[in-house]
């Protein structure tokens, strides 16, 4: 089973196309909880281009208050803005990315091996109060490049499953891309790391990838339930991915 975590930056990003206060994060997360979903996913950026600051507090108050049992997940790099951020709200995991602060999305994982020393602290400093944290991870990074990645004390590694989802009209080398991952998953399993994965995942590439990586812990999705949604609603768009998933 694997359990699947919302991101709601794609929601994010449509309300701040006006200054109006619809469609609700909030009010949206409230939805897809009561559909399923394990929880919840947002990325804030500095420039607050779809996550905004406030959307990170009034997410936690609502998980605490109404939904004890999900989980929240922040992702992003770790600054000194980020840390603060994390330290008051308390999210049950930080998914670390190498993302520049202009970057559209993220695309690549972390060089676990040359950053290493430099994610050992962070990590060290995250998990003060019993956090999971979860570092982001190419695809083909392999036995060495996991390895290097428990080095750093991380509980996880989260998959970036972006050129697996890119290859929609390239079944040859979503093949490719599929046994790479499975490579990793396996490698990752071996060192004693769990596995989460995330982006461009659909319902049309979820059963392969399910299929050929088992194991993943937790699936954060964001684009693709949420143009799923606007053809069905995302109540029923959570109850799709979570039938895929085993969840």
């Amino acid at each position: 089973m694997t359990l699947l975590s919302v991101n709601l930056n794609a929601v994010a990003q449509l309300r701040n196309r006006r200054d109006l206060p619809w469609p609700s994060v909030v009010g949206l997360a409230r939805v897809v909880l009561d559909a399923g979903a394990s929880g919840v996913t947002v990325h804030p950026r500095p420039d607050e281009r779809h996550i905004r600051r406030t959307d990170v507090y009034d997410l936690a108050a609502l998980l605490e208050t109404e939904y004890p049992e999900a989980e929240f997940n922040i992702e992003g790099y770790p600054s000194d803005d980020f840390f603060h951020l994390i330290d008051a709200v308390n999210p049950q995991q930080v998914t670390l990315v190498p993302d520049e602060p202009g970057q559209t999305t993220s695309d690549h994982g972390w060089d676990f091996r040359g950053k290493g020393n430099f994610l050992t602290s962070v990590v060290q400093r995250l998990k003060a109060d019993g956090r999971r944290i979860s570092l982001f991870c190419d695809p083909d990074a392999g036995l060495d490049g996991v390895t290097a990645a428990k080095a750093t004390g991380a509980d996880r590694i989260e998959l970036y499953t972006g050129p697996y989802g890119g290859c929609y009209n390239d079944p040859d080398r979503a093949e490719y891309e599929l046994a790479a991952l499975a490579e990793t998953a396996r490698a990752a399993h071996a060192v004693g790391l769990g596995v989460n994965a995330g982006h461009d995942l659909t319902l049309a590439n979820l059963p392969a990838f399910q299929a050929a990586v088992p194991g993943v812990d937790e699936a954060s999705i964001g684009h693709g339930i949420t143009a799923d949604a606007l053809l069905m609603g995302f109540d029923a768009a959570v109850r799709a991915y979570r039938a895929v998933l085993g969840s």
